[in-house]
């Protein structure tokens, strides 16, 4: 029977006039490169370069026999997530929420703010609205939430020096993951500390978050600490003698974005997994707890 070249009855050994194997992939072409780990024959266009000589295509696809996935092989972040071509999407994405979130509160003016800021429960007389009323989307809408230039400028521009290197160090998720319960740490703190009818907004108790994890992936990596010290340092300082700000959020937010991280960067490798995902879900079940009680004691 007439064999058509590159079919799965080509002969495995065969050989151009050289004495030379030809490639399992193009019979036509003769090679003296194989595979280091299935050892078959490949012609240059099919080497992929590895740490050691060259692999086929097929050992690349399969994880080379290790009986794992081309994924389990493939090079992880120091919290254990892909590595992504482009560090810095997941904080594109956020400042993008923030900006059209601020041209929609600068088109709609005070009615969108008095629907998605964060409000605990408003006073005898009013319309009930908040929180304690059930409005618990105010704790996440308050996070992307900006009136003032000024405000959503130091913002954007602290998420953008912060975000890229903690995205690149723990992943796309893990990094998702820090930024929302760190801006949930701060709405809830917020609620159960502050005045109930006051009115909060903005992104600081996430940036604070992310500040906590620099912090903790700084020391996790042995850096000089000194200039994020100095940094959460005129922070705290500006956030305690600065009128018109929510230290609770700024607190909040810090305290659950240094415990969030740092259950990221120190789980065991070999349950790596289990405790970040075990970290993020404690922190979640803390956020809710808050609220619900505090809940309770304004409703009650």
């Amino acid at each position: 029977m007439d064999q058509v070249p590159g079919s799965p009855q080509e002969p495995k050994d065969a050989r151009g006039g050289d004495g030379l194997p030809a490639c399992y992939r193009h019979p036509d072409r003769t090679t003296g490169i194989h595979c280091t780990r299935c050892e078959k024959p490949i012609c240059p266009d099919c080497m992929v370069s590895a740490s050691v000589g060259f692999h086929c295509p097929d050992c690349v696809r399969s994880g080379g026999g290790t009986g794992r996935s081309a994924t389990a092989t493939a090079p992880r972040t120091l919290a254990g997530g892909a590595i992504a071509a482009n560090p810095r999407l997941i904080t594109l994405i956020l400042m993008g929420l923030n900006i059209a979130v601020f041209i929609a509160v600068q088109a709609e003016g005070p009615r969108l703010l008095s629907e998605l800021g964060m409000l605990g429960r408003t006073p005898p007389g009013y319309l009930p609205q908040g929180v304690a009323e059930g409005e618990w989307y105010r704790l996440v809408t308050a996070m992307f939430l900006h009136q003032e230039i000024p405000h959503i400028a130091f913002n954007m521009l602290s998420l953008w020096w912060l975000g890229p290197p903690l995205e690149a160090a723990l992943g796309r998720l893990r990094f998702t993951a820090l930024y929302m319960l760190s801006g949930l740490g701060g709405s809830a703190l917020t609620y159960l500390v502050a005045n109930p009818a006051g009115f909060s907004l903005g992104a600081s108790g996430a940036i604070f978050g992310l500040l906590g994890a620099t912090a903790v992936l700084m020391r996790r990596l042995r850096y000089d600490m000194k200039p994020v010290l100095i940094l959460l340092g005129l922070n705290l300082v500006f956030t305690f003698t600065w009128p018109n700000i929510s230290w609770q959020a700024h607190i909040g937010g810090l305290v659950v974005g240094a415990a969030v991280a740092y259950g990221m960067v120190h789980a065991p490798r070999g349950r790596r997994n289990l405790v970040q995902a075990a970290t993020c879900a404690v922190a979640l079940l803390a956020i809710v707890a808050v609220v619900w009680v505090r809940t309770l004691q304004l409703v009650g």
